[in-house]
């Protein structure tokens, strides 16, 4: 444990709570608050919500936490630490952060083996003695900006966690409030107020310290580092008096923070859409028009910048150019495969009411026909007729990796076409129209029905659908962030530790994000 329970301070009083003016009666732990946090577990909550943590738990610094027999993840969560000063019960907001007297450094110790059979609750996997070490020193929450606090955790010296409460999801204050409509906050009491990105386990002998600080207030006061000590626990479990530890991927993942830390392999991607796929898109692959309003602000390079970082490099539709720079092409994407002119398959499949002229006649409102025609220049897979039928049908737009014919008059429609070359000649000089709503390669990339294709003067991209709500949002994300970057550097800063940004830069970037 992390504390021998009768060992005493100065004063007589129970060395575990020397940091504290008395045994808490409760502690409150809050689930998720930090938006660094909250994008490492891919889900960002609308509302808090807690757990409890018992008040045997708590631990001085300079203690030591025991890792029990069998058990392989004990992870730390560096957390700002409240203490309640006065009874708050149905407080408002503008009120609430008056009932909290004092600000320290919390650690709210978590054995991930112990997880699951709670069911969120987290009684055993965070309730064990000595698991919410707090102190060295009480700040006078007076004298604080709770919006402008710095927390920190260092791992044997090496900087693990570094956030302030600029990146909260919700402000300190919120916290009081929400907590006091459901129960009395009593003076001692403790609320844990989340921890941000860069949790991790930790093994016996590594050394974790904690620390609270408020950098731009006068005197920067501190809550001094609060140290704790992992040692092997020479105890386990009896599984006839419960639930035995138990670990996989999940728990692996969550505790580490990522697969790679856990030394997993990558999470597989989202299984693709298997065909024939059903006509008109089943609902969960329909674009919402709030999410097409995100993709139409979404720049191209940035949506394949995330989609790299998810393993996918091979979604750009190489070759071919805008016909309109200026407009943004949005929508989910219908498919037409070209094969090479065969004069006999050509007699049989080209003429009449053949694949090229059913697809361009059934394309959906908001779709994009996606043709694969192999590269080839030699001849039109299009011309002015079928993009006027598109058009009416309220087509998003058409990609081809072939040549376009009638190109001023094409052009005229307005419809945003991505094309390889202009060319004079019909479709039957190079291509059979085969086949459509299929599988089809275009300009060096696989598209699929279903699939969001996004083009701006950089290019097309595709986007797998599971993934387009994630991947827009993060893109979003960091364009709002690239565009800050951008004002520092244009006033005169160098790039060196603001491109990519270390923990200074982040900080006042997350004041500033605060503040807007």
């Amino acid at each position: 444990m992390t504390h021998d329970t009768t060992s005493k301070d100065a004063d007589g009083r129970d060395g575990r709570f020397s940091a504290l003016p008395a045994r808490p009666g409760k502690v409150v732990a809050v689930h998720l608050s930090y938006a660094s946090r909250a994008d490492q577990r891919g889900r960002r909550p609308a509302h808090p919500s807690y757990f409890l943590k018992p008040s045997s738990s708590v631990a001085a610094t300079g203690g030591t936490i025991e890792r029990p027999q069998g058990t392989e993840l004990l992870a730390f969560e560096g957390e700002i630490a409240l203490v309640v000063g006065t009874p708050a019960r149905r407080v408002t907001l503008p009120d609430a952060w008056d009932h909290v007297a004092w600000v320290t450094a919390g650690n709210d110790f978590g054995l991930y083996d112990l997880r699951a059979n709670d069911k969120g609750s987290n009684v055993r996997s965070k309730g064990g003695d000595g698991f919410t070490p707090l102190g060295p020193d009480l700040l006078d929450a007076r004298a604080l900006d709770p919006a402008a606090l710095r927390l920190r955790t260092w791992v044997n010296g090496v900087l693990r966690q570094d956030d302030t409460t600029a990146g909260l999801l919700f402000p300190l204050a919120q916290l009081v409030a929400d907590l006091s409509q459901h129960l009395t906050l009593e003076p001692g009491d403790v609320i844990l107020t989340g921890t941000p990105a860069g949790s991790s386990v930790v093994v016996p002998g590594d050394v974790v310290e904690v620390e609270v600080d408020a950098p731009t207030a006068a005197g920067a006061p501190t809550s001094g580092r609060l140290v704790t000590t992992v040692t092997q626990g020479e105890h386990g479990f009896d599984a006839e008096l419960g639930s035995l530890p138990a670990v996989d991927d999940v728990q692996r993942t969550e505790a580490w923070g990522s697969r790679s830390e856990a030394g997993l392999e990558p999470e597989p991607l989202p299984e693709p859409l298997l065909l024939p796929l059903p006509l008109p898109l089943p609902e969960q692959f329909r674009l919402t028009p709030e999410l097409r309003e995100k993709l139409l602000r979404a720049p191209v390079a940035g949506l394949s910048a995330q989609l790299r970082k998810r393993g996918l490099d091979n979604v750009t539709v190489d070759g071919v150019r805008p016909m309109h720079p200026g407009t943004k092409l949005v929508g989910t994407a219908r498919t037409l495969r070209f094969v090479p002119n065969r004069e006999d398959l050509f007699a049989s499949h080209g003429g009449g009411y053949n694949a090229q002229k059913r697809a361009f006649d059934t394309v959906g409102e908001g779709e994009v026909l996606v043709i694969e025609a192999r590269g080839e220049e030699g001849a039109g897979t299009l011309g002015d007729i079928l993009t006027l039928r598109a058009h009416a049908r309220g087509a998003a737009g058409i990609v081809t990796d072939g040549g376009v014919r009638d190109h001023d008059a094409v052009a005229a429609v307005g419809l945003p076409v991505y094309y390889r070359a202009a060319h004079p000649a019909v479709l039957g000089r190079r291509h059979v129209p085969w086949d459509a709503d299929l599988t089809v390669a275009c300009g060096g990339t696989t598209v699929q029905p279903g699939d969001v294709v996004v083009g701006d003067r950089d290019g097309v991209v595709v986007i797998p659908p599971a993934l387009v709500a994630q991947v827009v949002d993060a893109t979003l994300r960091q364009e709002d962030e690239d565009a800050w970057i951008a004002e520092q550097v244009a006033a005169g800063h160098p790039v060196e530790g603001l491109f990519p940004m270390d923990a200074a830069w982040r900080a006042r970037y997350d004041a500033w994000r605060a503040s807007r």
